[in-house]
């Protein structure tokens, strides 16, 4: 099938041709056309399967027809709640790309960065709004965005969404759109509180699920190392000078991790630059921009700065700290072979997290290849430290009570 047959204009089928797609691929064949007739869908597929395609193509379309509007006169028509900065920089790049011969204006808004130049862009008028949870009710409350005349809501990486604590701002947002819109709901993985959250706010949704929640890309080769805790860093260089090569995204757990270990990889030689949630959205996509440019092959990031990031020729994706989410550990790996590519994967796994393998390993339905031949193995029997302090509680006894008040004492009461 073609996009043409998918009743997609000219303009938007030459801006889609130029940016090197031919045909559409499977969740858009499927979710295209229930777009275009103005219906509510649930779209469950991993990361990397060109979702951003599959809402963005039917809106522009739907949207063609009434462009000719003048740009003051522009309403907003179009919102796309996304719950990480990177994630809707991304998706606005697409829109811009799509409509390159449209007269149709996107802009983004997400917080982090000055609010008075995205005030600026929404007094001129735009049609397609792309804006993170927060900064989007912060625009709204300061009359700077109006939703009266939102037909489509897309709410994107909607299992996100919601492990961060925005079901609430989603929502409010809802809400403040018409009553009579078309919701667009995507989500890696179709988890209760998601589905709780579709059922209150769409009317009657088609489902399109594309692959199995669970799949993990067949073109990614898993490789687990079972490590002390305290050799992890050991190791990984070990594996960077050895057997890890190319462009490689390292994941850990927290922002203290991610430092920790830039530091060490940049004293050991290697170029390396990081995202996590306290460095400002500028300096996240500088370090963005320096990976995909090759003036660093390592980026190290934790997990929900690393969401929805799109990036080609990633060779390796390592687990430097296993993720408590099994479905977590199926969107970091999805980072590497995307578009037919392969990839590896690496993940080293100490004492406290083998209980994280099992649940991995039950979600993807596949035994991760263990490999022992390392200088740093973990004895099998290993159970986690569990660090205790070394006081020995009160130095006086339970009850603290002296022996005279012990006594039976004739009360006055």
């Amino acid at each position: 099938m073609s996009f043409k047959e998918l009743k997609i204009s000219r303009p938007i089928l030459r801006a889609v041709a130029e940016a090197g797609y031919d045909n559409p691929n499977l969740v858009q064949e499927k979710t295209i056309p229930f777009v275009l007739n103005k219906r509510d869908v649930i779209v469950s597929a991993q990361t990397g399967t060109g979702k951003t395609a599959a809402f963005a193509l039917p809106i522009l379309q739907s949207l063609l027809d009434k462009q000719d509007a003048p740009k003051k006169g522009k309403t907003v028509k179009a919102l796309i709640v996304s719950p990480t900065r990177e994630l809707a920089i991304q998706i606005e790049e697409n829109f811009k790309a799509y409509s390159t011969y449209t007269n149709l204006r996107t802009t983004v808004v997400f917080g982090g960065t000055s609010i008075e130049p995205q005030k600026d862009v929404l007094k001129k008028g735009i049609d397609i709004l792309i804006a993170t949870p927060g900064r989007l009710l912060d625009l709204h409350k300061q009359d700077f965005v109006n939703l009266d005349y939102v037909e489509t809501l897309v709410l994107d990486e909607a299992d996100l969404m919601l492990d961060m604590g925005f079901i609430d701002d989603v929502k409010k947002i809802e809400r403040l759109c018409t009553k009579e819109k078309q919701i667009l709901l995507f989500s890696a993985t179709i988890p209760y509180k998601v589905e709780q959250l579709a059922n209150s706010i769409l009317n009657e949704p088609e489902r399109v699920e594309v692959s199995q929640n669970s799949s993990t890309s067949k073109n990614v080769n898993q490789l687990l190392y079972y490590v002390p805790k305290r050799n992890k860093i050991e190791l990984c260089l070990h594996l960077l000078r050895n057997t890890i090569k190319g462009n490689i995204i390292i994941f850990r757990r927290t922002k203290f991790g991610v430092d920790k270990l830039e530091k060490t990889l940049i004293n050991n030689g290697y170029k390396v630059d990081s995202i996590h949630g306290d460095k400002s959205q500028t300096a996240r996509q500088e370090a963005l921009n320096r990976f995909k440019k090759g003036e660093v092959n390592i980026l190290i990031a934790t997990d929900v700065a690393a969401r929805g990031i799109d990036i080609n020729d990633l060779d390796a994706v390592v687990n430097f700290d296993l993720p408590n989410v099994p479905e977590t550990y199926v969107h970091r790996i999805g980072r590497t072979a995307r578009a037919g590519n392969t990839g590896m994967a690496y993940s080293l796994c100490s004492a406290d997290e083998k209980s994280y393998i099992i649940t991995i390993q039950q979600l993807i339905q596949m035994q991760l290849d263990v490999i022992d031949e390392h200088p740093y193995p973990l004895d099998p029997k290993a159970k986690p430290i569990i660090h205790k302090s070394k006081k020995t509680g009160s130095k006086h006894k339970k009850g603290r009570k002296s022996v005279a008040s012990k006594k039976k004492k004739k009360r006055w009461y």
